[in-house]
């Protein structure tokens, strides 16, 4: 099943897939459409966005409006501050400890499988007094822990955990209360629904799955926590630097950026908020789960209280199956089912970009997958 371009009145010669890679991931397709109008000439400039100085005021209207979307998309006041850096996910593994703790400093993290793995081992780098307080390692990562159970140490500077597992398929569904900083690593179910936000310090996520393109990571910080920022730090690694800056210390990724502006406006604009899209996503992942619990040809070996609305894992009986599968779907228009290299199996993404029609798609052939092979 391929789909064309979904806007009322608008003809496509796009050939399009049913794409559920893992990141980066499917983007919105009036996005797409509204980038491709711009493409050549952004707001009579006569220019692209690419072409644009990153010092322009087009550019920094940009970086500033997308901060205020997120602001109010996420009904935040003043007591957070929002900037666009580079690096990824993996170079906040390093920047959170450093901003946020000194050598020698206690910091508590929670294991939940492979990207909270390298945040503890890139924080472990830095000589703090790091300890994993919780795992889901003895269960191999089909559960996350219930974080009002948790027993935080002392004196410890933040908690952090990553909300959602792309690689296992598990999720965290609610933040807990608890008197220390809490910093999430919410990469991969930024702006897919609403959080309550009292209770988190700094939230940081690369935008490569839900609000955007790779090369931007969108970081936000509690302004009460920069006030224990070393006066030590690298400049560039410093969040103050580029806080002072409004996201233009270097030049920033400016056509990443205004891809998640564009994003940001679809969420807010064409879907109406975070709670509409909300009840999309819990419609996609509660439609794909359906699906997979009704055959015994797919199992999903996830706790049901744990399971990701954003990354749905399973499995078939054999490799040899597995792959059928994966060969199938993509003869039939459906790409990036294939499993994380380190777990094999399947996983499906239903990021913000994908579809609801999609997902309906991506279940009507796995209905014919599992007739055609019932019994094995």
């Amino acid at each position: 099943m391929k789909l064309t371009s979904p806007l009322p009145g608008k003809k496509s010669s796009l050939d399009r897939v049913l794409n559920f890679y893992p990141g980066p991931g499917a983007i919105p397709f009036p996005v797409l459409e509204r980038a491709h109008e711009e493409f050549f000439n952004f707001n009579g400039t006569g220019m692209s966005v690419m072409e644009l100085s990153h010092r322009s005021p087009q550019i920094q209207n940009i970086i500033d409006d997308s901060a205020e979307r997120i602001k109010r998309l996420m009904k935040l006041g003043d007591e957070f501050e929002v900037i666009f850096l580079q690096g990824g996910g993996s170079l906040q593994f390093l920047m959170v400890p450093m901003n946020f703790s000194g050598i020698g400093d206690r910091i508590d993290y929670i294991d939940t499988g492979y990207w909270a793995e390298k945040a503890i081992k890139a924080a472990k780098s830095l000589d703090r007094d790091l300890e994993v307080i919780a795992s889901s390692a003895d269960k191999d990562y089909t559960f996350v822990p219930d974080l009002n159970q948790i027993h935080i140490r002392k004196d410890t500077k933040y908690l952090h955990f990553c909300s959602n597992n792309t690689v296992v398929g598990t999720q965290f569904h609610q933040f807990p209360k608890l008197p220390v900083p809490i910093v999430v690593d919410m990469s991969s179910d930024f702006m897919s629904k609403v959080i309550d936000t009292t209770n988190l310090s700094c939230i940081y996520a690369h935008a490569q799955k839900n609000v955007g393109l790779s090369g931007v990571t969108v970081v936000l910080i509690r302004k009460e926590m920069l006030a224990g920022i070393s006066d030590n730090l690298p400049e560039l690694l410093d969040y103050r630097t580029h806080i002072k800056s409004r996201s233009n210390y270097h030049t920033p990724p400016c056509f990443s950026i205004y891809i998640t502006w564009q994003i940001l406006k679809w969420v807010e604009e064409d879907i109406g908020g975070l709670a509409e899209l909300e009840k999309i996503n819990h419609q996609k992942a509660e439609l794909l789960y359906q699906c997979i619990d009704s055959h015994h040809l797919y199992n999903c070996a996830i706790e049901k209280a744990s399971r990701s609305q954003m990354n749905a894992v399973f499995t078939l009986p054999t490799k040899e199956l597995t792959q059928q599968f994966i060969q199938a779907a993509f003869e039939a228009g459906i790409v990036g089912v294939k499993g994380h290299r380190t777990r094999g199996g399947c996983r499906v993404s239903l990021y913000n970009g994908v579809s609801l029609r999609a997902v309906e798609g991506l279940v009507e052939f796995m209905e014919r997958f599992a007739k055609k092979h019932k019994g094995k």
